[in-house]
Order: structure tokens, then sequence, then C-alpha cells
């Protein structure tokens, strides 16, 4: 990242005479202090006083206090963190640097799909309290394709997923519950694989057999038809926002510009995308976002309707950074304005990196986002607005370079 806007505060875990700090990001979960069920979570496992793990696995490792944790207490051990968010894998990172914790690989993973091996003797993970029912069977049950033969998994959920958790285990054969104890809100389990021979894992990936999967739509607006096979987890999973719809309309307005690579920024389910092959039907195209979800789907959409796999890349960043020198003859997308005005204008000063002389942006978001764009264009006099839209509390922003 160029400057550190997304940092909130430092937090310390101190427990069995170690120190642990954490830098946070309120973009990322529990960024005011190290959460109950992540401390319950540990203390259960260093009670438990298992033979000391060589090779640890924390699944949604957020800004990282589970696995860093871990490697600490287990100085031997290796540890990967893996996290579908690239700005939790840059926390960790930063936080893996600042306690001086080395033999720890941190990298973006879509659950296990992504994932380097499958040997770990310990899979470690706190649930997210919005996992539906169908990703907590996976996140559980699926820990078997990479644990040892040996190996455990341990994992802790917020109280009202406990029976959820607890149903999936009994009703999974070969899994053996070594320890269950709820406390203050969580519950954590204990479990591994009890059956004699290895599992056989599965040959496509999480995503490619629907586990995230919503419905099939098909979706019809501005005149265009596109299918659409949506996700648990995104928006915009059977109608369009009205920040989709003022992008949709600024691609139609721009009808028979000439396209050769755009950049598609935090593209969601994919709408934005597909319209735009749709339309344009450019040589390459970039996805860019922090969500590997959102990467996935949308690149999945975009093959659904058409596009040939090879004219897709897609970066798994923060920010929309160039990490090449191809310039973009538009950059188009939503802009994050859950992440804060400063990081609103980054966006927008790496959006106008990227882009080739005579090339366009186009950016929706809330009129007050938008208004905050548009002083900051007005200060710096590299781009122009050519237009600016309002509707039902939501603007779009059309800039050329001046």
């Amino acid at each position: 990242m160029d400057e550190d806007i997304y940092f909130h505060k430092t937090v310390t875990l101190r427990a069995w005479k170690q120190s642990l700090r954490f830098r946070t990001s309120q973009e990322l979960f529990s960024s005011h202090d190290i959460d109950t069920g992540t401390r319950f979570l540990l203390r259960t496992i260093v009670e438990a006083d298992y033979v000391k793990p060589r090779r640890v696995l924390d699944l949604g490792c957020g800004y990282g206090p589970i696995g860093l944790t871990l490697k600490n207490l287990y100085p031997d051990s290796t540890v990967h963190m893996v996290d579908k968010d690239a700005l939790a894998i840059e926390y960790s990172r930063q936080n893996a640097e600042l306690n001086g914790l080395e033999g720890v690989e941190i990298y973006g993973s879509l659950g296990y799909d992504d994932v380097k091996r499958k040997d770990f003797d310990l899979i470690v993970a706190n649930i997210p309290g919005k996992a539906g029912e169908a990703v907590i069977a996976y996140m559980l049950r699926e820990a078997a394709y990479y644990l040892a033969s040996v190996g455990l998994a341990a994992i802790v959920v917020v109280a009202p997923l406990e029976d959820t958790a607890a149903k999936i285990l009994e009703d999974t054969p070969g899994i053996e519950v070594l320890l269950r104890r709820n406390r203050s809100g969580h519950a954590v389990f204990h479990y591994r694989f009890s059956g004699e021979s290895e599992p056989v894992k599965p040959d496509r990936s999480a995503l490619e057999r629907g586990v995230y999967h919503r419905k099939n739509v098909t979706m019809r607006p501005e005149g265009l038809e596109y299918a659409m096979q949506t996700a648990y987890g995104l928006p915009e999973y059977d109608s369009l926002s009205h920040g989709s719809e003022m992008l949709f309309k600024a691609l139609k307005d721009i009808r028979g510009r000439n396209i050769k690579h755009a950049v598609v920024y935090h593209p969601g389910q994919g709408h934005t995308a597909a319209a735009l092959w749709k339309l344009f039907r450019p040589e390459s195209i970039t996805l860019v976002d922090r969500d590997l979800l959102a990467l996935r789907y949308t690149q999945l959409n975009l093959v659904l309707n058409g596009c040939p796999p090879e004219h897709i890349s897609t970066s798994h960043q923060v920010g929309i950074a160039s990490q090449n020198s191809e310039k973009a003859d538009l950059v188009i997308g939503v802009a994050r304005e859950e992440e804060g005005r400063n990081a609103s204008i980054l966006t927008l000063r790496q959006a106008t990196e990227r882009l080739a002389d005579d090339g366009m942006i186009i950016l929706a978001a809330g009129s007050t986002a938008i208004t905050r764009l548009v002083a900051y264009v007005e200060s710096q006099s590299v781009l122009r607005v050519k237009t600016r839209e309002r509707r039902r509390g939501n603007s779009l922003l059309v800039l050329e370079r001046a």
C-alpha cells in the first residue's frame, strides 16, 4: 500500500508469558481488541497440551492473532495463514514483522482452495458469525483433506452457531470430537478424523462444486441480457443497486468507444463486468478487488457470458494500483465508501496512474463520497469531470484527463 490509511490502532495480547502486538484496521474483524472467541480458542488449545504441532493452518486469519500467537507458542512450527481479504493478508504480514516472527507463510485463499499443502498437524479457524450452513460444513468437513493422519482441527463459533456446528460434526462419518466447550457466547470444538485410509480430495474447487452458490439468474437491465451465477456473501444476487444501474447507463452512453483494455474495480457478483463484455468485447479485462470471492465469481460469470478465459486477469489486492505497465482505456467500478475519504482518494489516484492518455474513469458511490472526490479532482487539475449524476442518494462520476 502507498500509505497505511487503513490503520486503526495497535492491540496487545498478553498470555502464557508472552506479549504480542497487532496492528488493526476498522475494515477487519475485531479491530478494537482481540475478540473473546479467539482468546477462548487459543486457551483451549494450550490447556489441552497436545503434541506440539509442526505445521499449522490458520483458516481465515484476519489480522493474525490466532496464527501468530501459535507461531510464538510453537516457534519450531511452520504456520500458514490464509484469508480471502487482501487487507487481512496485508495486516497479518505487518504483524508477523512487528513481532519478529519468521517461518510464517501468509497468502490469499478462498477457503481451502488455494492452500499450499495438505499435511497440517493443526487447523484452526474462528468461523465467521454470518457464515451459512453450507460454508460451515465445508470448513469443518474438508479439513480432512489438509490434515496429516494424526492431525486435528480446532474451531470456535458464536453461540447461535453451536448447534449447527455440533450437528455437522455428529453427522459426518469418521469425525471424533475430542473437546466441546462453551463460554462467553462462544463454543469451541476440537476434533479429528479417525478413518483408516487417507480421504480423497475432490478434483474440483469448492467454488466449482457450488459451496458458495446462491442462485442462477438472468438479468435484463438497460436492454442487455446476461446470465449470472450468484454467491452468498456478495450483494446484488437478484437485482441491481442504484449505483450499478448508473454504471450500466454510463456504459451505454459511451457505446462505440474503442476499449481494448478495461479495469473493473470492486466487481461484486460481476454485473458490471458482464455488461462491459457484452457492450465492448475488450481484448483484456482486469478484475481488481480485496475479496477473492468477488474476483472468482466475476471471472466465472464473464466466462459464462462468452468471454474467453484468456481475456481475463484478476488482481487480489488492496486498492487499484497497477501490477504491470499496461494502460487502461477504461477504469470502472464502485468506490468503497466504508473505507473512508482517504482510501477513496487513494483509489482515484491509483486509477489515474493506470489510465491511458485518452482513457476514462467511471465511478459509482454515495453522493457524499462523490462530492469529496469531485473536490479532490478540482484541486489537482489532472482529471476533469465529464459527467456527474445523482440518483436516490447515489452518484455517478465520469472523469477524463484534463
